[in-house]
């Protein structure tokens, strides 16, 4: 071996002039507090609450008011949310569910145009009868009544400012408010996005909303009983009624809501636990989705052809008996424990020849399961992810969202409402009369794909938190993270940068150019033939990972979102 003499010479008198009591710098730290959004302004808002020794819980109004502000094309103060909470101190994940109620009056065939015809998608969203009852802030009201450290009142100022002294326009929102979406060319969406010179607002201009702030200044206040109760209320009611799609939503209705708490649903996942909300949201399915995986030799394939292959085929699984059996277990058995015991799970994955892809698979028959119509449910995307880790270690995972582009295109104290109802299935009932799983009726909410996961480790320390808008896209977006962290061992930003991969039925929706080389001519080789598009609506994914060196973040860039610590 030839050694550089110079070379030796310097090394020997550097470390004969090192004092011998000289340690090794100590590696620096990283993050233990941590934000991931999809806007900026919204995670300084979160990290300027957790700064102030609030808590994850504290920080997500803050992150939830400015969102709704700066995205409102996807989330607000009108629509609705689940999330999962984790507590550092019992390592007990906590879920909770914000979804949308139908109003008391809503009926099975109210989206149908004549018996067993169902309504054109267009015409539903922008009539009032597409909105639910919301619940995003009732929801986030519960949940820092019980962990929250801050005043609920002291937890909107950065959206409030934001409001009456004007933020930047976002692309996507400029993006969305010149778009061909029928909420965009709404009177409400054009009156508010036209500047006087009666042009549409752009990237980058100055935009403000003293009617969003006063509602602000109301619910730091009230509570959420300022948007379910009085004058907005009232207003809330006269704007559904108009037009010739009406709802039938009362001030009952909106008084009326409640948001609820239950244990998350958690299940293995090689040595990890992951826990999701449980139906109607997707979490269910994605659990689905890991237990299929876990009876396969995806780990031994990391973003190859072979692991994508297995990705994509317990896709079209998942989906296929979610699409079957998923709606409100209030109103309907879902067979949870069935789908996710490990017989079952076991017995769809001997479904997947691991060389070719075969026909599209039918809908299983798990534990519980009773005699189901097939789904007519057509869900469309406008929603939005964040995860926050405070200093006490606790978790927040939450997605949150006005279903459609801007909802329902109609405004009330400055934000949107939802059109969250146009997620039931527009057809209640088969030619047998079967009713399905997300048929429409009063009080009930309807299915979710939306899939807040967090994971942690055997001695249940957080590990993970993610999730992402999409619409039905959600659950393969989700899945596809946990896989590429959990199975993959990719960095958090790695697995949210990757493909994004849906497989239902004969179609496998994807990003062709985001594969390593050799990847997209090998899934087509096994029957894969991934296209471009076909999602509905693009990723956002969020992430936030512990590891050694402290928190990770990880924002998708095919969004404006961040991730900051400190």
């Amino acid at each position: 071996m030839f050694i550089d003499k110079r070379f030796l010479s310097v090394a020997l008198a550097a470390l004969i002039a090192t004092p011998a009591s000289a340690a090794p710098a100590a590696a620096s730290k990283g993050p233990s507090v941590m934000v991931a959004a999809a806007e900026p302004d919204a995670v300084d808002a979160g990290l300027k609450v957790l700064k102030r020794g609030g808590s994850a819980v504290d920080a997500a109004v803050a992150i939830q008011a400015v969102l709704g502000l700066e995205e409102p094309q996807s989330s607000g103060l009108g629509g609705g949310a689940f999330m999962t909470f984790y507590d550092a101190k019992t390592h007990q994940v906590t879920a909770y569910n914000g979804r949308e109620t139908a109003p008391a009056g809503a009926t099975p065939e109210m989206f149908e145009s004549a018996p067993g015809k169902p309504m054109n998608k267009g015409v539903a969203i922008v009539g009032g009868r597409s909105a639910g009852v919301p619940g995003a802030v009732a929801m986030l009201h519960l949940a820092q009544s019980q962990h929250g450290k801050l005043a609920w009142s002291s937890l909107f100022a950065d959206a409030e400012a934001l409001a009456d002294g004007g933020f930047t326009v976002p692309a996507r929102m400029a993006n969305a408010a010149s778009s061909g979406a029928p909420q965009a060319s709404q009177p409400d969406a054009v009156s508010y996005f036209t500047k006087a010179d009666g042009t549409k607002v752009k990237a980058g201009d100055t935009m403000k909303n003293p009617a969003y702030a006063a509602t602000l200044r109301k619910l730091a206040a009230e509570g959420p009983k300022a948007i379910l109760e009085g004058s907005i209320a009232a207003e809330i009611i006269a704007k559904l009624h108009e037009g010739s799609q009406p709802s039938s939503m009362t001030l009952k209705d909106l008084a009326g809501y409640k948001p609820k708490a239950t244990p998350a649903v958690c299940r293995p996942y090689l040595s990890y636990t992951v826990c999701v909300p449980p139906a109607p949201s997707g979490g269910p399915a994605v659990l689905e989705g890991l237990g299929i995986l876990a009876h396969t030799d995806v780990a031994a394939h990391p973003n190859d052809t072979q692991g994508w292959y297995l990705f994509s085929q317990a896709s079209r699984l998942m989906y296929v008996d979610r699409d079957r059996y998923f709606g409100d277990p209030d109103f309907v058995d879902v067979p949870t424990e069935g789908l996710l015991e490990p017989a079952y799970l076991e017995s769809r994955a001997r479904l997947i020849n691991p060389d070719k892809a075969g026909p599209p698979p039918m809908p299983g028959k798990p534990r519980g399961a009773g005699v189901r119509a097939p789904d007519a449910t057509h869900e469309p995307g406008g929603t939005t992810h964040f995860v926050i880790v405070d200093a006490a270690g606790n978790a927040v995972s939450m997605t949150t969202t006005v279903e459609s582009i801007f909802g329902d295109g109609k405004m009330v104290g400055g934000f949107f409402l939802n059109n969250q109802l146009t997620d039931f299935s527009f057809v209640p009932k088969d030619a047998d009369g079967a009713a399905a799983a997300n048929a429409v009726a009063g009080g009930k909410r309807p299915r979710s794909s939306m899939s807040p996961a967090i994971v942690l480790d055997k001695q249940g320390k957080f590990v993970l938190g993610t999730g992402s808008p999409g619409g039905p896209s959600i659950i393969a977006f989700t899945l596809k993270v946990l896989v590429g962290v959990l199975s993959w061992k990719m960095p958090v930003q790695d697995a949210i940068s990757a493909p994004n991969l849906i497989g239902f039925d004969n179609f496998y929706a994807s990003e062709p150019a985001r594969y390593p080389p050799g990847v997209v001519a090998g899934l087509a080789a096994k029957g894969v033939t991934v296209r471009g598009g076909g999602f509905g609506e693009g990723s956002g994914e969020q992430g936030v990972e512990a590891t050694a060196n402290g928190l990770r973040g990880g924002a998708d860039p095919r969004r404006e979102g961040v991730a900051k610590g400190y």
